[in-house]
């Protein structure tokens, strides 16, 4: 019998503080909608000349006073409502360094507005966003862990009875030669389009020894043979894993806050996603599982690469000669 990890609770000054910051904010624009001059005449600033924006500002803070409110009743759900808060709270005052001691364009005093609007939710924020991350973390582990298939998957197992798109099984194709075996997350994945451009790239190079790229994949065949010809790799062998039996097999787990939307995937996302122009599409298949590339051969895993968080980006030529 599995046993589940035992809850973690949220901790009560959590809600109240963030309903307090959803009540604040909504009191702050309903200040800057309905009194949009006082400010400036607080600060010793001449009144902006298009005061509605100014109060459209005032609109979207109170906007943000809603989000609070409600996230308040399940932090750990609501997380990116209380990240993208934070990221504003951070902003704001880099925003006023830049105004006043770079650009000399805002005086000192505009800066205490900064107290009260950012500073003094950092800690409150930042804390609310590790419990969060604690929290789902364990609730990932206990799902992975009730949801475990009743007989284990083992990889040799696995090979024998995965059939790919040609109708041969990997086991067959790892003995009529070396196997790329790729695996992805989503079609709609960044990083996976990311994957599908650089196996392009580097086909040629793969190939010349005689390995064969198989990709795998938790949608339907025509979906992804349609999406996979728009690279240029319509051709090759994929398997359709839905249930993500291959998945398991291969210790492909479904990834953690941190392996999904960490810092560091925030940075390549801007470079993979608008740089690059890979984008991102719908979620179509488990967004939170994670991807991973294996070297098959006579049957056998030779070689296997499980990513560190879903924004890592290995070196399939690489992977491929090392066996």
């Amino acid at each position: 019998m599995n046993v589940a990890a035992a809850p973690v609770e949220t901790p009560g000054w959590m809600s109240l503080v963030l309903r307090l910051a959803g009540v604040y904010n909504l009191l702050w624009g309903a200040y800057a909608v309905l009194f949009p001059d006082h400010f400036w005449a607080l600060v010793g600033m001449p009144s902006p000349n298009y005061p509605f924006l100014w109060q459209c500002i005032g609109m979207i803070v109170g906007v943000y006073g809603i989000g609070y409110w409600f996230a308040a009743a399940d932090i750990p759900r609501h997380w990116p409502i209380i990240l993208v808060g934070f990221l504003g709270k951070i902003f704001g005052p880099l925003g006023f360094v830049q105004a006043h001691f770079i650009d000399g364009v805002v005086p000192l005093r505009f800066g205490v507005t900064l107290l009260t609007n950012d500073l003094i939710w950092w800690v409150p924020f930042a804390l609310m966003l590790r419990h969060a991350y604690v929290v789902n973390e364990s609730r990932r582990r206990a799902a992975l862990t009730d949801h475990a298939p009743a007989e284990p998957v083992d990889a040799a197992g696995a090979l024998r009875a995965t059939r790919t798109s040609g109708g041969v099984t990997l086991e067959e194709w790892s003995r009529r030669g070396p196997v790329l075996l790729v695996f992805l997350r989503h079609l709609g994945c960044t990083f996976c389009r990311e994957t599908l451009a650089d196996l392009r790239e580097q086909r040629a190079r793969i190939e010349a020894d005689g390995t064969r790229i198989v990709l795998v994949h938790m949608n339907p065949p025509e979906v992804a043979a349609k999406f996979f010809a728009g690279y240029g790799l319509g051709d090759l062998e994929h398997v359709s894993d839905p249930e993500k039996r291959l998945y398991r097999a291969m210790e492909l787990a479904r990834g953690s806050i941190g392996q999904l939307f960490g810092p560091r995937l925030w940075v390549r996302g801007v470079g993979a996603g608008l740089l690059r122009r890979h984008f991102v599409g719908g979620l179509a298949g488990d967004g939170l599982q994670m991807p991973g590339a294996f070297v098959l051969r006579d049957g056998r895993v030779v070689r296997a690469f499980r990513h560190a968080d879903a924004s890592d980006r290995p070196d399939y030529c690489a992977l491929a000669a090392a066996r």
